[in-house]
């Protein structure tokens, strides 16, 4: 792909990706090229099999402004006049649903490093992610109510997995700031830290904890988490049982043991590279 011009992506440690969204005079709103480029680099991440962990920062006084008022104004307008054009606003969420839904579903775990506002659409990217840390001025807002429309990426599905309903509620119906702190005491973030320094190196910590396991030990962990969120005990039992039949090895436990013992790091193979089927024969 071209180089991105809303994000960087870098590497640490080998194994860590690290996103940063890069444009810190728009407040890091989100447009169609926001849009397209996250997409193509999340599905980059996914193919590849060489990242263990991503880190997703951002740089400036906030992390994301959230939506950027020209695409509902401008290049993608919003017609609301006939059944077809209604039908289009569908087609559209749908399309920007699942760009968000793909950090969800990546094949390892995603960390977000928050400082400043975030607003709208960046609740709905936030709660996405697998671990939140967060700075001291760090704040969370469901924009979308005060500009009269309602939250339609993700926010007011995934959100009430995370916090007590009734604060979903309150947030969602009055628009109101959730500072960090608040936001730790309800779960929606692990940390707090003085300054967006402390928060991404935190993060990065996490980060390369989880690179330093087995990544397909990580992937199964994940994928069970996921699946326990939205079923019952009964039933994500009965999943571990063939998820754990499927990726057991023998050799990846004596190595995570042997690692141990000897205060080194362990030696994994990564995740088996992705190929579409439209590159196939």
């Amino acid at each position: 792909m071209t180089t991105p011009t809303c994000f960087s992506l870098n590497w640490v440690d080998t194994h860590i990706a690290h996103l940063v969204l890069n444009r810190p005079e728009a407040m890091n709103t989100m447009h169609p090229t926001f849009w397209r480029e996250l997409d193509d680099l999340l599905t980059q991440l996914h193919t590849e099999g060489k990242a263990r962990a991503l880190v997703i920062s951002s740089t400036g006084k906030h992390f994301s402004a959230g939506m950027a008022l020209e695409t509902f104004a401008g290049a993608i307008q919003m017609d609301d006049q006939s059944p077809e054009g209604r039908a289009a606003i569908f087609d559209l969420l749908t399309d920007m649903q699942a760009t968000f839904t793909k950090i969800e579903a990546l094949r390892i775990p995603v960390i977000f490093a928050i400082h400043g506002g975030c607003i709208g659409g960046a609740v709905d990217m936030v709660t996405c992610g697998c671990i939140r840390y967060a700075s001291a001025d760090a704040f969370f807002c469901i924009q979308e109510i005060n500009i009269g429309m309602v939250a339609d990426v993700g926010t007011l599905q995934r959100l009430p997995k995370l916090v007590p309903f009734a604060v979903v509620k309150e947030l969602a119906y009055t628009g109101r700031r959730l500072p960090a702190d608040r936001a730790a005491q309800y779960g929606l973030v692990n940390e707090v830290f003085d300054t967006a320094e402390a928060t991404l190196a935190a993060a990065l910590q996490c980060a390369r904890e989880i690179a330093a396991k087995p990544p397909i030990a990580i992937w199964g962990t994940k994928q069970a988490v996921a699946y326990a969120r939205d079923h019952s005990v009964e039933d994500s039992l009965r999943q571990m049982g063939w998820l754990q039949g499927a990726i057991w090895s023998n050799a990846h436990v004596r190595e995570s043991i042997t690692a141990q013992k000897a205060r080194r790091e362990g030696q994994f193979p990564p995740l088996s590279p992705l190929q579409s089927f439209k590159t196939l024969g």
